[in-house]
């Protein structure tokens, strides 16, 4: 099966298209692959595509690459949790429009008439639904239920409900044999998120995506960041070991790993125990709550970095090969964790 194969059969020959392009910069390795024919598998089948996971794991860009591959025109929606159906479907009280006929065939007799009429403008629901585009609702469960429930007919019936319309007999939408949608979606115990109703939920295949394997995360450091191998492997450890610490509540995610490698490779700096600079960063940017609980003055927390950073990477000045085997590593680091967690629930307590 060929990805060739999974797209639709229909041809694109209004110029006036956007249709997006699958990104040079995109990472495929065989984690990345699985999922994607999956989902083209059953975007295939007419299923809307439901990427969950936690932040990070990448499924804006998972969402993006689809619909790339896919090729039909994008139509974005972003969750919000002050949306109304309105915002989905579009309303007609956006404006007015007045027409006005003036007949003077005999100049002595003149007749005029107006009317006015509500204008219905269609918002981007209706716009993929009319035009057989791809949906992405990306964090669809920012926006409430009672908001997503236009959703339903759409997804089961193949009909939009227009309310607005129904005064001119265009209360319902046949929704375009193209359509297709893809959602994303944090869980539900992220701030400014709401439960999926489970009507909803029970019309999408859901995909769950998790933080991926050593081998992808480092791909996209290195692509992402522009730095080689070997130093994506070190950030790449350093965050994969501080995200399996249970205290660490905000547990970094891939983007913290990309952000450490693009600012290394700004200033042509390396990942290294003792460089000041590099402990700084990594500070900075996976900072947590933890950060606050001091020991003699000093975040316990960035005693953990300093710990992984030295277990990780090799010190200032090393040469390659200094680091010792993964095997010693993940034992050394595994300690210092178990170390950070004791101190941290004893100075809570």
């Amino acid at each position: 099966m060929t990805l060739e194969s999974l797209r639709p059969d229909v041809g694109l020959n209004d110029e006036d298209l956007v249709v997006p392009e699958a990104s040079e910069s995109f990472v495929s390795t065989p984690y990345v692959e699985e999922v994607t024919n999956r989902a083209l598998v059953y975007l295939r089948a007419g299923y809307p595509v439901h990427l969950a996971g936690p932040s990070g794991t990448g499924k804006t860009t998972m969402a993006f690459h689809l619909a790339a591959l896919w090729g039909r025109p994008v139509t974005l929606i972003h969750g919000n949790d002050e949306f109304s159906v309105s915002d989905l479907i579009g309303t007609n009280d956006a404006g007015y429009r007045r027409s006005k006929v003036v007949d003077n065939y005999i100049h002595s007799v003149v007749r005029t008439e107006e009317e006015m009429r509500q204008m219905w403008v269609d918002n981007r629901l209706t716009t993929a639904c009319r035009n057989g585009d791809t949906l992405i609702y990306d964090e669809f469960n920012r926006s409430r239920p009672e908001a997503n429930n236009v959703l339903l007919s759409v997804m089961s019936e193949g009909i939009l409900n227009l309310p607005g319309l129904r005064t001119a007999g265009e209360g319902y939408l046949d929704v375009g044999g193209d359509f297709r949608a893809i959602f994303t979606s944090n869980p539900e115990e992220y701030a400014g998120t709401h439960k999926t109703q489970d009507a909803l939920a029970d019309r999408m295949i859901t995909i769950r995506l998790n933080p991926p394997d050593r081998d992808t995360e480092i791909e996209i450091v290195k692509a992402k960041a522009g730095i080689d191998e070997l130093e994506a492997g070190h950030i790449v450890d350093i965050i994969r070991e501080l995200r399996g610490s249970g205290e660490n509540k905000t547990r970094p995610t891939l983007r913290a790993g990309i952000a450490i490698g693009k600012i290394l490779g700004m200033v042509d700096g390396r990942a290294r125990f003792g460089d000041r600079f590099f402990h700084g960063v990594c500070y900075d940017v996976v900072s947590t709550e933890s950060a606050k609980v001091l020991h003699d003055g000093q975040s316990i927390f960035h005693q953990l970095v300093d710990s992984v950073i030295k277990q990780v990477c090799p010190p200032v000045g090393a040469q390659p090969g200094d680091e010792g085997t993964r095997a010693q590593v993940q034992a050394k680091v595994k300690a210092v964790n178990a170390s950070f967690a004791t101190k941290l629930n004893t100075f809570r307590s």
